[in-house]
């Protein structure tokens, strides 16, 4: 609305007036003057407004005559009228700030105040018969309901903003979970578990009566997670004391110990529940394996589906399928998610390098927890591991401080950081000493104990091994039957990581994401390890193994180089993991190009090809053979005792069967035969006769049980009903076992 300055300083409308009346008052204004702001007219006098004065906190009040008065949020001061020019309103800090459009502001409008009081005490006659009644509060109440003066809602209130709901408590946990549930590594972990019941299927089919492989090496491995279960529970300074292999000591350090996963021993007693436990055990083992290699070639940049490549070729590559039987070797799953926690913590990838605004110590605490905890199942896989870590660190070092150095190139690290590697590095440091200090002992003990070249030649495959796939491989186990029988020791010698794996590795060297130049780093890595993996038979090993085999602590404690192949199959799957990356980036350009830009499912399907064709070399027929039923007697005789027959096989379920009462047994299977044991299974062999019976006395073995099931073949098929008189010994039958009291 214009106006028309007159000579007394009062407005007068002209005949625009007449036109922009009907027209609608900006947002935020009134079509009528509240009550309270007619009151406030009519006083003609100094008042001051508070913040509800107007209807919904409104910034401007047009009165009825078309006038404009501004009003503030934190109060207007009306002046008295009379004085030509003077302004209408004195405003307070916000005054006229909600006027954004064209009209003319409170302080420009020159209106006295008795005409706009007489005008408005005319208009709103009723309203302030209400208001009278009311005291005012009703003001409030319909400002604080979006309401005009006269009771009609406000039509310009519907723009405000909508309240903003609060949350529950219940409410907020349960998006957390539903995020929690759909994250990406949730998915990745399910997955991970989902695959591994699959492909390690039907082990979880009589969990409390089968094995993978075979019973000997897992039956020693179900009794050590028993055992480091039970003893923390009992008498944690007796762990390095085991009850096998009695009357030694430190024979829990005669092999690889799976201390790492003693919680889980700890739950349940008895072969049966050992059985389960290891089954268990064994298919989560797969999985993190699975989730470990994939979260690594994540962390490094790779893609979803490249990654997933990644993770499946690192589990279940075709040689892997003869390890079936070592749970050591099969759970290196805490290899690359260590790696990948403390990238993570580091901010660094290898697609994007170093990024300090992603550093995080908490991911490296947790990356140097998870590494000391893989140490702990055993040096056979955790050695390499260690020295790996080592040499990444001083390298990093060295790499940091020759570009602060020589190329001025100063980029943050952090004292946190810092505080974070060097206190998670000393925990790997004292868990690894730790656990190196029972094991130095045993070769002290035992000097036999000890590697030497000649038993790493033993096992040494050579390089057609690793064209060689096991035989239980569902794919190329009966093809490679003749390559396999060529080879010495065919389960240490089959190291085929899969002729999927070598084509998509040889692609990535030409077509992925990542540069020349870590494409070149990550297949000398993989020539590296595979002549590592061969032992003394690159060249007799003079300057590859051998050198790592005298000098390195530790090393000559390596019994089979060829389980190295383990980091050539990691790095085949990062270089296969680039190529797959690389394919899938190019099918969403292809797919943008398109109108609409949305992929064909051809396209689709093919990004998928490599995942499935690797999945399905990894097929497998592993055996699941049914172990021997503990005899009664095992649960009834006490110990020191010697079960007959002994040997490696068949000493080996004797160390499960002792888990219902841990009672102290000769007998033992390890990666060594201590001599003790080795004459204790020389004079038995004409037992019971006074010599042998002598020799167990001295030894304190009190009771020996023969199993008659299988004495058929040796001497004790005969022996085992001679009588005993003279002996000073009593024979007793318990079951399908004859028990002889010393």
């Amino acid at each position: 609305m214009t106006t028309d300055q007159s000579a007394t300083g009062g407005a007068q409308s002209t005949p625009q007036d007449s036109s922009t009346a009907a027209e609608p008052s900006p947002p935020g204004a009134s079509t009528d003057l509240p009550p309270a702001a007619t009151n406030a007219g009519a006083d003609a006098g100094t008042r001051a407004t508070g913040p509800d004065t107007t209807a919904a906190d409104s910034k401007e009040a047009t009165t009825a005559d078309g006038r404009a008065g501004s009003t503030s949020d934190r109060g207007t001061e009306v002046e008295p009228a009379g004085t030509a020019g003077s302004p209408a309103t004195a405003t307070g800090t916000d005054a006229g700030s909600g006027d954004t459009g064209n009209d003319k502001t409170a302080g420009d409008d020159k209106s006295t105040g008795k005409d706009a009081a007489s005008k408005d005490a005319s208009d709103k006659d009723a309203a302030d018969k209400g208001d009278d009644k009311d005291g005012g509060d009703s003001d409030k109440d319909k400002a604080g309901e979006g309401a005009t003066g006269d009771g009609k809602p406000d039509p310009w209130a519907a723009f405000g903003p909508a309240p903003v709901p609060v949350p529950t408590w219940y409410g907020r946990l349960g998006r957390r979970l539903g995020r929690f549930a759909i994250h990406e590594w949730t998915l990745a972990a399910l997955g991970s578990l989902a695959l591994a019941v699959l492909m390690t299927w039907p082990t979880l089919r009589y969990p409390r009566h089968t094995l993978p492989q075979d019973y000997w090496d897992p039956s020693l491995q179900a009794w050590q997670m028993a055992w480091s279960g039970h003893i923390l529970k009992t008498d944690p300074a007796q762990l390095w004391h085991a009850n096998t292999f009695f009357p030694e000591r430190w024979s829990f350090a005669f092999s690889d110990t799976l201390l790492g996963y003693a919680p889980a021993g700890m739950i349940g007693t008895g072969p049966e529940h050992a059985l389960l436990r290891y089954n268990i055990i064994f298919v989560l083992a797969h999985a993190l394996a699975t989730f470990g290699a994939y979260v690594l070639a994540r962390q490094l940049g790779a893609s979803r589906i490249g990654s997933a490549v990644a993770g499946i070729s690192y589990t279940y590559a075709p040689w892997l399928l003869a390890q079936a039987g070592h749970l050591h070797v099969i759970s290196n799953g805490g290899i690359p998610l260590a790696l990948a926690m403390l990238a993570r913590g580091h901010g660094w990838s290898l697609r994007h390098g170093y990024r300090p605004e992603r550093r995080n110590p908490g991911w490296v605490y947790a990356g140097w927890l998870v590494a000391a905890w893989q140490l702990s199942l055993g040096f056979g896989i955790g050695l390499p591991f260690a020295y790996v870590l080592a040499g990444t660190v001083v390298v990093a070092a060295v790499i940091w401080y020759a570009k602060r150095i020589f190329w001025r190139v100063k980029r943050p690290f952090g004292q946190r950081l810092l505080t974070a590697d060097l206190i998670g590095g000393l925990i790997f440091a004292g868990v690894g000493i730790l656990l190196a200090i029972p094991y130095f002992t045993v070769t002290q003990l035992h000097p036999h104990a000890e590697r030497s070249i000649a038993d790493i030649a033993v096992f040494s495959p050579p390089a057609t091994g690793f064209v060689t796939a096991p035989g239980e491989s569902r794919v190329w186990g009966e093809l490679h039957e003749g390559a396999r029988a060529i080879l010495p020791w065919h389960p240490e010698m089959t190291l085929l990581p899969g002729f999927v794996l070598y084509a998509l590795a040889a692609g990535g060297l030409f077509f992925s994401i990542w540069t020349a130049r870590q494409r070149l780093l990550l297949f000398l890595g993989v020539l590296v390890t595979m002549v590592l993996a061969m032992g003394t038979e690159f060249f007799g090993g003079t300057f590859t193994f051998v050198p790592l085999f005298e000098h390195l602590p530790g090393w000559n404690g390596i019994r089979t180089p060829g389980r190295l192949m383990l980091w050539t199959t990691l790095l085949l799957g990062l270089l296969a993991a680039g190529a797959v990356s690389a394919f899938a980036e190019r099918v969403r350009e292809i797919s943008a190009e398109r109108i609409p830009s949305w992929p064909s499912p051809w396209l689709r399907l093919a990004t998928l090809v490599p995942l499935v064709l690797v999945l399905a070399e990894g097929t497998n027929t592993t055996p699941q053979p049914v172990v021997p039923p503990q005899p009664a007697a095992m649960r009834e005789v006490d110990g020191p005792m010697l079960v007959l027959p002994s040997g490696q096989s068949h000493d080996q379920p004797v160390m499960l069967w002792s888990t219902s009462r841990f009672q102290q047994v000769v007998n033992g299977g390890s990666g060594f035969v201590p001599r003790q044991l080795d004459d204790v299974r020389r004079v038995t062999m004409a037992f019971p006769d006074q010599t042998s019976v002598d020799y167990l006395r001295t030894l304190g073995v009190q009771n020996v049980l023969i199993l008659r099931d299988l004495v058929v073949g040796t001497p004790w098929e005969i022996s085992i009903d001679a009588p005993v008189d003279g002996l000073g010994i009593t024979r007793e039958e318990i079951g399908s076992v004859v028990v002889f009291r010393l």
